[in-house]
């Protein structure tokens, strides 16, 4: 599911994240996916069957980390040393 701008996307996959967390907790328990949607990601998150295991695929952690890296190019642009703050006269 594509999604548009980064302030958006980021708490799109931090959601993800989230939901593929809390399945990951249960799921080492042996606790079925089917099981786990239904006790605890349905009533926790209000999505769907196909939205819950849809996210179990996505790379969340690639794409944050894309995101931080992108975030961290736009903050060195701006950066102060690189600005003339003296006026030339």
């Amino acid at each position: 599911m594509a999604r548009k701008g980064g302030y958006n996307r980021r708490n799109y996959l931090l959601r993800v994240k989230a939901v593929n967390e809390v399945y990951l907790e249960h799921h080492s328990k042996g606790i079925p996916a089917e099981r786990i949607f239904k006790d605890y990601i349905q009533k926790q998150f209000f999505i769907g069957r196909t939205r819950f295991f849809e996210y179990l695929t996505i790379p969340y952690k690639q794409e944050l980390k894309k995101l931080d890296e992108v975030q961290q190019q736009q903050r060195t642009l701006f950066d102060v040393e690189n600005l003339n703050t003296t006026p030339d006269e």
